[in-house]
C-alpha cells in the first residue's frame, strides 16, 4: 500500500494540493503491463467512453505527448526506451506519430490524462484518456466546466467557496510549480475501470455486506487511491490532470508500516462524515459495517 491518504495527514473534502517534484511526475511499477493491457482491452471495447477530445486541442495533446516521452526517457529508462520515432514500453512497441496524440501518451503510462482549458466560463475538460474513472462517466462530463464537473461533491459546485479557490488555483498554476493531491474512495471490487454514476455509488460487494464478519468485510472490500497531479502546459497555457489509481484491499492495513494507528484514523474520519458526504462516497448504507472492520483491525 503506498498511499495512506485517509491517515490523517489531510481531511477529506479539501483541496489539499502540495508541490511536486517532476522527477516523481509519473508513477512506474510492476502493475505496469497490467495497466497497460486493460487500458488496450477499454480502447478495443469502448472506445467512445474513454477517448474524448474535442478538435482544436490537437497541439496541446502533442505537447503532452512530448513532455511525457521526455520525462520517461529522463526518469524511467529501465522501463522506457526510446526506438527512433517510437517508444519501447516494457515488451510494447508504441509509435509515436498519428492522430491523437493524447491517446498515444496513454499507452505509455499508467495514469489517466485529462486536458482542461480556461474557456470564457472557467476551467472546460476538452480532451481526455479516462480508462479508470473513479465512480464518474467521461462522456457526462465531458465539454464542461470545472465547477459543473464537481457539482456533485458536497460543497464543490459553482458558486462555492471551494469552486472559487480551485479556478483561482488553476489560474495562478503556472509551468515551473506542479502540484499533487490525493483522494481516496471504498468500492466491493479490484475494477480498475469504476465509472458508477454518483446516482448509484454504494459500491458493496454484491449487496449482502451486512452479513459479512468485519474480517470478510476487510478482504472483500477495496481501498481506491487516486494520486492526482496538475501541470501546466508551459506553450498551450492548458493544464493536464493526471490521475494515477492504487487498488488494495482493506485488510492489507493490518501489514502496512503504523497500519493498526491508521485503521483507527480511518474510521474517525468515516464517523465524522456528514450525510451528503456519505452519500457522495457512497456509504451512507454501509459505514459501520467498515468502521467496525477498521476497528478490528486497529485493535490487532
Amino acid at each position: 500500500m503506498k498511499y495512506t491518504p485517509f491517515d490523517g495527514s489531510s481531511a477529506p473534502f479539501t483541496i489539499g494540493l502540495k508541490p511536486m517534484d517532476l522527477a516523481e511526475w509519473l508513477e512506474v511499477d510492476e502493475a505496469l503491463e497490467v495497466y497497460l493491457a486493460e487500458k488496450d482491452r477499454l480502447y478495443a471495447e469502448l472506445p467512445e467512453k474513454v477517448f474524448v477530445e474535442r478538435a482544436d486541442t490537437g497541439a496541446a495533446q502533442q505537447e503532452v505527448l512530448d513532455l511525457i516521452v521526455a520525462n520517461v526517457g529522463e526518469h524511467h529508462g529501465a522501463t522506457h526506451h526510446r526506438e527512433g520515432d517510437a517508444l519501447r514500453v516494457g515488451m510494447r512497441h508504441v509509435a509515436l506519430c498519428g492522430s491523437a496524440p493524447l491517446k498515444i501518451a496513454s499507452h505509455l503510462v499508467q495514469e489517466d490524462l485529462v486536458l482542461m482549458r480556461k474557456d470564457h466560463d472557467g476551467w472546460r475538460l476538452v480532451a481526455a484518456s479516462l480508462c479508470f474513472p473513479s465512480s464518474w462517466s467521461l462522456t457526462e462530463k465531458y465539454d464542461r466546466a470545472l465547477e459543473d464537473i464537481h457539482a456533485p461533491v458536497p460543497q464543490f459546485g459553482r458558486g462555492t467557496r471551494m469552486a472559487e479557490l480551485i479556478a483561482r488555483m488553476f489560474d495562478k498554476l503556472q509551468p515551473a510549480n506542479s502540484v499533487e493531491r490525493m483522494n481516496w474512495s471504498l468500492q466491493g471490487n479490484r475494477d480498475l475501470y469504476h465509472p458508477l454514476s454518483h446516482a448509484s455509488r454504494i459500491d458493496r460487494a454484491d449487496g449482502k455486506l451486512r452479513e459479512f464478519s468485519p474480517e470478510e468485510t476487510a478482504a472483500r472490500i477495496f481501498i481506491r487511491v487516486e494520486r492526482q497531479t496538475l501541470r501546466k502546459l508551459p506553450a498551450s497555457g492548458d493544464i493536464l490532470f493526471t490521475i494515477r489509481i492504487y487498488l488494495d484491499p482493506l485488510a492489507r492495513l493490518a501489514a502496512h508500516d503504523g497500519g493498526p494507528a491508521i485503521a483507527q484514523t480511518f474510521a474517525k474520519q468515516l464517523l465524522a462524515m456528514n450525510g451528503d458526504q456519505l452519500r457522495y462516497k457512497g456509504l451512507s448504507q454501509d459505514r459501520d459495517l467498515l468502521v467496525a472492520a477498521l476497528d478490528a483491525i486497529s485493535r490487532n
